[in-house]
This record gives structure tokens, C-alpha cells and sequence, in this order.
């Protein structure tokens, strides 16, 4: 996998994130809070330059009450 096509996923991913959290009006603290991650994760992650773990996924996922899916469907 090229360089840019993993940054274009980690963008996606972000991105995707950012909506889902704006769906249920959580700041940026507020998700982190939840999520036992530090705020400046999570910023790093919607940006897109954040790696995020399978593990970390799966605490933002049932801190927003969705599947892990929902980050990776459009």
C-alpha cells in the first residue's frame, strides 16, 4: 500500500469521525472523556495523522454508540 493512499484512509477515517461525533454534539473533550483517550488523540485522529488502533476504534465506537463499521461505510 503507498504512502498517500494510507493517509487518505486515516484522513477518511477522521473525517468520518468528526460527523459522528458532531451527530451527537460531543466536543472533542467530551469524546475523549468518554473514551479514556487524551483530547489532542482524538484531534490528531479526525485529522488524520493519528495511526488509530484497532482497540482505540472500538473505545470511540462505544463511546459514540455505533459499530466500529460505521467509521468505514460510507
Amino acid at each position: 500500500m503507498a504512502v498517500s493512499s494510507e493517509k487518505d484512509i486515516r484522513k477518511q477515517f477522521g473525517e468520518r469521525l468528526r460527523y459522528l461525533r458532531g451527530i451527537r454534539k460531543l466536543s472533542q473533550e467530551d469524546l475523549a472523556h468518554l473514551c479514556n483517550l487524551d483530547r489532542s488523540y482524538i484531534g490528531g485522529v479526525e485529522r488524520g495523522q493519528r495511526n488509530v488502533s484497532l482497540l482505540n476504534i472500538k473505545k470511540i465506537a462505544d463511546a459514540l454508540c455505533v459499530s466500529p463499521r460505521e467509521f468505514f461505510d460510507e
